[in-house]
């Protein structure tokens, strides 16, 4: 192979991997036929306590006991995991001996059941030998996995076609995951009567983060001038920057969040809406699965990990929270507004898609435009009036800046590189939205 020379040692190539997608109103049926044609004898069924009394998980129940599939359940995951209860999770995986494993709910269910598979797969590893640098060791994953089919019963995370486990890590207070191409479910059983069980703010927290999926790997660095270029094929990261195969999904999943959020919010009789945007949260996935995510959720992780508290409505948890979709989305205008100089075209496109008018606009105010198009969009839904209105102040900027800075994984993917004091600003900016 001949030599290539490489532009200051930045990738060159770009790979796609997710998980079968099965969409179909009804289709959790299969299920059981699914793991008796997998030859499952021993079957981990994952899910929460909300959950467990639900519609989603009686159907998944019933497929298991028609087709006489021998499982146990786990009701204990976490809403927004943190390494303890992914610790608890991965326990019950190792005494079980599963040889498949099934998670109905939505991204903290399915995540929590990638590590379980994990772990239980590699007995020997240390919890930090695959957990994200800087954080962990990040080091990849060469056990084979357990076939694990998941089940979103929320339209957000995409969790189901991912190599991506997100979790809080208490003692430094900062989210961190693990991030392999290995972890990703084996199938994603995409059933749009499931999110019809789904509450208001669930709804709208949920479409948030597809919303940010959808713009941030569509503005991400592209994957051409992301550095190193691994030397083996088993390091290129999960995230690899914007690529031509991700953006058709980002652009696709945005026109469907533009036109069907604030319908699926509104009225949770809207099955069209509500199932376009179960199939929405899924291509966002396959889009940023590949391309990565950068500022919102960077800094989303330390606003999830130093709440106070703030509840939630329509979150049945006894714990304080900031759902995941709504500590991306607070940050956006400013984040947008921050790295438009890098690709103004992208944003104002992503802009035009939200509905501005940019007829008249001029490209060096693509960043202005795409925030104030954000910024409208989130007015109209009554999204709270930034991060303020969560819980915070100034005074916990120097707090969140540093728990931003561990979260180089998906930073370093953001097309304006950013020093402390530019975060500083961007929280300071979030502080109010309207």
């Amino acid at each position: 192979v001949p030599e290539r020379p490489t532009l200051g040692n930045t990738d060159y190539a770009f790979e796609m991997a997710i998980s079968n997608i099965r969409y179909g109103e009804g289709v959790t049926k299969e299920i059981g036929m699914d793991l008796q044609n997998l030859g499952a004898r021993r079957v981990c069924l994952m899910t929460d306590k909300n959950l467990s009394q639900l519609p989603p998980v009686n159907a998944v129940l019933n497929s298991l006991a028609k087709y006489d599939i021998n499982f146990q359940m786990y009701d204990n995951v976490r809403v927004e995991p943190t390494d303890q209860s992914f610790l608890d999770a991965i326990k019950f995986a190792k005494k079980g001996e599963f040889d498949a494993y099934v998670a109905v709910g939505g991204g903290s269910v399915i995540d929590t059941c990638k590590a379980a598979n994990l772990y239980a797969s590699s007995p020997t590893s240390d919890f930090l030998d695959y957990v994200n640098a800087p954080i962990g060791k990040g080091k990849p994953v060469t056990v084979p996995l357990k076939p694990l089919v998941a089940v979103p019963t929320t339209a957000g995370t995409g969790s189901e076609t991912t190599g991506v486990a997100i979790f809080d890590f208490k003692e430094l207070r900062v989210k961190t995951g693990i991030a392999s191409r290995a972890i990703k479910p084996t199938l994603g059983i995409i059933d749009p009567l499931h999110t019809l069980s789904m509450p208001e703010r669930i709804v709208a927290n949920s479409g948030f983060d597809v919303l940010c999926h959808a713009l941030e790997s569509y503005t991400a660095l592209p994957y051409n001038m992301r550095s190193p270029c691994p030397s083996n094929p088993i390091n290129r990261p999960a995230y690899q920057g914007s690529n031509p195969i991700s953006d058709v999904w980002a652009l696709h999943a945005l026109r469907i969040v533009t036109k069907y959020l604030k319908r699926a919010i509104r009225n949770p009789e809207d099955h069209e809406a509500r199932a376009n945007m179960h199939l929405a949260s899924a291509f966002a996935g396959i889009g940023f699965g590949n391309a990565g995510v950068h500022l919102c959720h960077g800094m989303s992780y330390p606003i999830s990990g130093l709440v106070k508290t703030y509840k939630p409505k329509d979150y049945n948890v006894d714990h304080s929270l900031v759902p995941h979709g709504l500590s991306v989305v607070l940050t956006a205008p400013a984040v947008f507004a921050f790295t438009a100089q890098m690709h103004p075209e992208r944003h104002l496109e992503a802009a035009e898609i939200l509905g501005a008018d940019i007829r008249t606009a001029r490209i060096k105010d693509a960043g202005f435009i795409l925030a104030d198009t954000l910024r409208k969009f989130l007015f109209d839904l009554n999204v709270d009036d930034g991060l303020a209105a969560i819980g915070y102040s100034k005074a916990d900027i120097p707090a969140l800046v540093k728990g931003t800075l561990p979260q180089e994984r998906v930073t370093k993917l953001s097309p304006r590189p950013q020093t402390e004091e530019d975060l500083s600003a961007l929280f300071e900016a979030s502080m109010k939205l309207y």
